[in-house]
Order: structure tokens, then sequence, then C-alpha cells
């Protein structure tokens, strides 16, 4: 009972200093080139064991780049360690909190819905009521759960014909990935009203399930309090909340790449589908499975199309060079709007070894036909904050992409239109 007595001011003050917005003014986020072994050892340490120093990329291995952020009164220690280590740096954004103040929502009502600005999640989803409204017979709005704080995850359905291959399209895992659900509103909303010939026929020939947001409880604590959150929110320890969905799925659970700290932001949970919020998208792609030829995750950042499989020593499935002529096919049309250049591949070996994905666990469990995730553009050094103004630019490109990938895999015979 001491004990309690003890450590009971300390939550409540941990739990107070929590709900207050935190802020990052003067934070620097810094490119670092890690170039050998000592670099690497010593990245992955501060990683792990720092409280000051933020990852947005894990050191995974040499010959790679990774983002850092740092926050003021470790600016002479951090150019302490890349002299020492002799370390190649660039400064990427001298002021994360001057992006973020850029972006928020907000706080008056706003008439309609676009996309020069991100939303919160009621805005989307009295957004998609409208269109099921407006498109009767053609939309559904489909409520697949709750999460962990009681907010609604709803999926909207687009079908214009029984029959149609499915594709499963799910966004928003990450909470600071603000650009995922908005561009996937944004080809929603193309589906159903461009005139362009080839996007009415992805609209008129497959069925698309669409979840805007996963982790809805995750997106209102980015926009309230810490706009550089990633995870759930169930308090897993007394110091730490939130699980990384992406590594949270029951397909090699934890077999690299995840973290078993509850303080990490890679940790996977204490068991595979631990978080409700997993186990909403399991539920809802279950019960749709023999309809789904495709599942789809939107991510940011990276400018990357990767397939499977993430986990450690992953062999390449016999589909796989199929997926890659999609994916290669993707990109170049991608590339030809504004020039943005996408990287293809394996995710182990052209991002990091990362296990427990959606994407590995939709087809290692249910052998759909092709799976992939999207990490999107950083166009300009922002990272996780990208600006409102590039919400449809990013959107516009991605769609040119996702037509050139479903027409590859039809020319490859993975779908047969109705």
């Amino acid at each position: 009972m001491s004990l309690l007595k003890t450590l009971f001011p300390l939550v409540i003050s941990i739990t107070f200093v929590w709900c207050a917005q935190v802020r990052f003014d003067n934070y620097r986020v810094y490119e670092i080139f890690i170039n050998n072994q000592v670099q690497l050892d010593a990245l992955q340490y501060l990683e792990q064991f720092s409280d000051a120093y933020s990852f947005w990329e894990s050191p995974i291995r040499t010959g790679k780049k990774i983002d850092v952020m740092v926050p003021p009164h470790k600016f002479s220690d951090f150019d302490e360690l890349a002299s020492r280590l002799e370390m190649r740096v660039r400064m990427k954004i001298e002021n994360v909190q001057r992006l973020i103040d850029s972006q928020q929502p907000k706080r008056t009502r706003r008439d309609g819905f676009g996309w020069t600005e991100y939303h919160t999640l009621d805005e989307m989803y009295d957004w998609m009521d409208g269109l099921a409204s407006e498109y009767q017979g053609i939309v559904t709005v489909e409520l697949v759960g709750h999460s962990y704080e009681g907010r609604e995850v709803r999926a909207i359905k687009l079908s214009h014909k029984e029959g149609n291959p499915g594709i499963f399209l799910e966004s928003h895992i990450h909470a600071r990935e603000w650009i995922t659900s908005a561009t996937a509103t944004w080809i929603l909303n193309e589906l159903l009203s461009s005139s362009d010939e080839q996007v009415q026929e992805l609209a008129r020939n497959y069925d698309w399930y669409i979840l805007p947001v996963v982790n809805p409880d995750g997106l209102n604590y980015t926009q309230e309090v810490n706009r550089m959150w990633r995870k759930t929110r169930y308090p897993h320890s007394i110091l730490c909340s939130g699980v990384d969905m992406n590594r949270n799925f029951p397909y090699h659970w934890m077999d690299g790449g995840s973290s078993a700290n509850p303080c990490s932001d890679t940790y996977a949970g204490p068991k595979p589908a631990s978080e409700v919020e997993s186990q909403n998208i399991i539920d809802y792609f279950v019960i749709n499975k023999d309809r789904i030829h495709f599942y789809l995750s939107f991510h940011s950042y990276g400018q990357l199309i990767l397939l499977p499989f993430g986990y450690q020593d992953a062999p390449k499935t016999a589909n796989f060079y199929d997926w890659m002529e999609m994916a290669e096919a993707a990109a170049i049309a991608l590339a030809k709007r504004y020039g943005t250049s996408y990287t293809v591949g394996n995710t182990a070996e052209v991002l990091y070894i990362a296990s427990g994905s959606t994407r590995d666990w939709a087809l290692g469990e249910y052998n759909v036909s092709i799976a992939a995730s999207y990490e999107f553009r950083d166009t300009g050094d922002y990272g996780f904050l990208l600006p409102e103004e590039q919400i449809i630019p990013n959107s516009e490109e991605v769609l040119d992409s996702l037509v050139a990938f479903l027409a590859k895999a039809r020319e490859l015979e993975y779908f047969e239109v109705v």
C-alpha cells in the first residue's frame, strides 16, 4: 500500500503532463547517412535507450540514411556525436513546431469537405455519410468496430456490380501520417466523380473496401496532444501507451524489426493481434476475404512501393517478380505528373526488416493475389509533416500509379474484369 501511495502522485503528474499539448519548438530533424558498423551500433543504442532523440526511421543497416529528431538541449551533444563518429549529417527541418502550427485542423466549423487542409475524424465521417446518401446503391458505410477509447472505425464500400474483384485499402494505421487518410478520401472522391475514363474503369470494375482511419485514437491524439505520436493509445505500462499496429499482426509476429519495449515506437504488443484496432481490421477483412484480391496499405514517408515480405530471412514468393512488374509500372506512371521518384521492391531489402505488418499478414495468412504498401512523398524535406498544399498532388500521382498497377495486373492475368 505504501508503494501505491508513493506512485499515485507520480501517475497523476504523468497523466497531467501527457494531456497537455506537446510542443516541438526549435526541434530539428537531421538526415544521417550510416556509413559503417560503428555508426550503426551507436545509432541503434541511442534508439533503444535515449529518451531525447526521436528516430523517424530505424537504423537497421549500413549504406542507408535515416531521419532523427533532436531537441534543442541536445544540439551540442548531437554535434559532438556526429563529429566523433565522423557521421555525414544534413539538417532537414530547422523547426518542427513551425511545420506543425501550419497544419493543425481549424477549430471552426467548415463548409463542405475538401483537400486543401487536413481534417478531423468527425469531418471525414460526416463526409462519408454524405456520400452514402448521395450514391445510394453504390456506396455503403459500414461500422467495423470501435477503438480502445470508444471511437468508431468505419469502412466505406464502393461497388457498381456483383462479381467484381475486391481491393482492400487500409490507411492511417500510424497516427502521425495524416497524408494517408487525406489521400484515401481524395481517391475515393475521384472514383465517384472523375470524368477520366481510366478512373471510371477502376470504379466500375473493382469493388473498393476502404478504411480511411484504422487508428482513430492515435489520430485524435496527434491533433489534440502530440503531433508526432505514432501508435495506438492503450496503456500497456505505467509510463507508456500504445502499440505499433503495423507490427501487431499475427504472421511472423516479432520476427525482426519490432520491439518488446512498451515505450518503443515499434512496440509489437504483448501478443499477436492484442489491440482491438488490429482485430477490427482482421474481422472486416475476414468477412470479405473471398472477394479481396488486392490488399493495399497507405503509409508515409519515403517514396516507396513495398512488396512482401518484411520479416527477417523471408523468402521471395513465386509471384514476386510479377508484383515487381506491376510496382515498376506503377512507379513509372507515378513519376510522369510531377517527377516524383519512387523505389520499388521487397520491404526488407529497400526499407528495413519489419515483421507483423498488415501486408505480410494478408498475403501469408490468406494468400491474396497481391499485397503492397505505399510510403508517400517527402518532396521538400518535410518527413511526416507534408504540407496541406501537397495533399492533392500526392493523391493525383498515387491514383495515376494505381491505374498503371492494376492495368499491369490485368495484363498478367491477376484480375478478371466482369
